[in-house]
């Protein structure tokens, strides 16, 4: 299969430019996606436009991952209700660091190969640019028109913020920076999410306007949940590629919990398993849900992409410790098993409260394990607590030191995948 094909089949493809797949058979074809800095690591929403760059490489065509230190600063409205907050200097400065060092994990830039990946910063152009220079070289090759009618623009000033200038003149930004790859790079594809067709086409304008050219694209859709819920999102807010922010265990944990519907989908985007490999493991699951073939599968693979297979091995080793034998009384972990259970919550506690004894509400509420005592009762009332793998079913139980595993250790379960390990000390 050539490279579209290979997207297609796995459900990667929205919208593609008349002559892209052609171009991509004709010759090595140099291709970008950007990546705007907003915080000093990519979350797993940033994996699809990764995976389209690592696939374009396997392909045997260039891949350039553009970091945005110049559009980072303007904000980008596509898909926004309202306008984000703008960063300083220093924020961007520290954001694009990490985005760098994120990105280089997962593309090879070794500079024998023809098809090396290369980052880019579109700051390095735009801060010798002008505003008055912008506008005559750039903005008169674009009718307000056309910028009117991209559906980014249209939704946002027919909603309740409008739009800023600031705003409205990202389409063009964006495009110069398709622009300047194809002069400078010779790049002449761009990808992108869905939401980002209304820019990407506008760059290609700009190129058969300033330059006679010719460039090409194709958008991914963008990554739903069966539910509605929104993709990469938890109770505990996004789901990080930086083990600091997002630990192995929870990362993995993450994809284990996916739904049959979204793991038979999600399994052939985040995975480079192969099509019968795929196809076996969607006909597995469906003879046996209760196995869960594909969340494993996929999890798995999804873990050992981003963190390696040690923190793969460190994940399933928590997650049989903690869910393998829940029949198997909390006495029966070591210490050690204890302080190596990656991933979970850990609080350290006041011993002195523990050993006077200390109420399970306030216990709660004060290591927020509850976010308020209010809460507290509430999860206890409905059988959502455990402590040291027992249900918790008395709002005036006292905890002291004799719950404590190992002298120093308190469990807690609330709900049924999170855990809090409390240290008394």
């Amino acid at each position: 299969m050539n490279l579209i094909e290979e997207l297609t089949w796995r459900g990667m493809i929205q919208d593609i430019m008349p002559g892209t797949p052609e171009q991509l058979l004709k010759e090595m074809t140099s291709g970008y996606i950007g990546f705007d800095p907003t915080a000093e690591s990519l979350h797993i929403g940033s994996l699809v436009p990764i995976l389209l760059l690592v696939h374009l490489q396997k392909a045997g065509h260039k891949p350039i991952a553009l970091v945005g230190g110049a559009t980072g600063m303007v904000g980008d409205p596509s898909g926004k209700s309202e306008e984000r907050n703008l960063l300083d200097e220093d924020t961007l400065r520290k954001n694009l660091a990490g985005v760098k060092a994120q990105l280089e994990k997962f593309l090879d830039f070794d500079p024998s190969r023809t098809n090396a990946a290369e980052i880019a910063n579109n700051y390095d152009w735009f801060s010798q640019m002008g505003f008055l220079h912008f506008i005559r070289d750039v903005g008169k090759h674009i009718t307000v028109n056309y910028m009117m009618a991209k559906d980014s623009v249209r939704k946002r000033l027919d909603g309740d913020t409008g739009m800023s200038f600031t705003e409205f003149t990202y389409q063009l930004v964006q495009g110069y920076d398709f622009y300047w790859l194809y002069q400078n790079k010779n790049c002449k594809l761009q990808m992108g999410g869905s939401d980002q067709w209304g820019n990407i086409t506008t760059g290609t304008e700009l190129i058969r306007r300033k330059a006679g050219g010719e460039a090409f694209a194709f958008t991914c859709p963008l990554i739903t949940k069966a539910d509605g819920g929104k993709f990469g999102k938890t109770e505990k807010g996004n789901i990080w590629l930086d083990p600091n922010r997002t630990s192995p265990y929870q990362f993995y944990q993450f994809w284990l919990n996916a739904s049959d519907a979204d793991a038979e989908k999600w399994i052939r985007i985040f995975t480079f398993l192969g099509k019968s490999e795929i196809e076996l493991l969607i006909a597995t699951q469906h003879q046996n849900p209760a196995g869960r073939a594909l969340q494993k599968a996929l999890a798995k693979e999804v873990t050992i992409f981003v963190h390696g297979e040690a923190e793969y091995d460190n994940a399933i080793k928590t997650t049989e410790k903690l869910f393998a034998n829940q029949s198997a009384p909390a006495e029966s972990l070591t210490e050690e098993d204890l302080k190596n259970l990656e991933g979970i919550v850990q609080v350290s506690y006041d011993p002195k409260k523990i050993n006077e004894g200390v109420d399970i509400v306030s216990l709660l509420a004060e290591t927020n394990i509850a976010t308020s005592k209010g809460e507290a009762r509430k999860l206890i009332q409905n059988g959502g607590i455990s402590l040291n793998r027992k249900k918790v079913d008395n709002l005036q139980l006292l905890v002291d030191s004799s719950f404590l595993l190992h002298q120093k250790y308190l469990l807690f379960q609330k709900g049924k995948k999170n855990y809090f390990l409390i240290v008394a000390l």
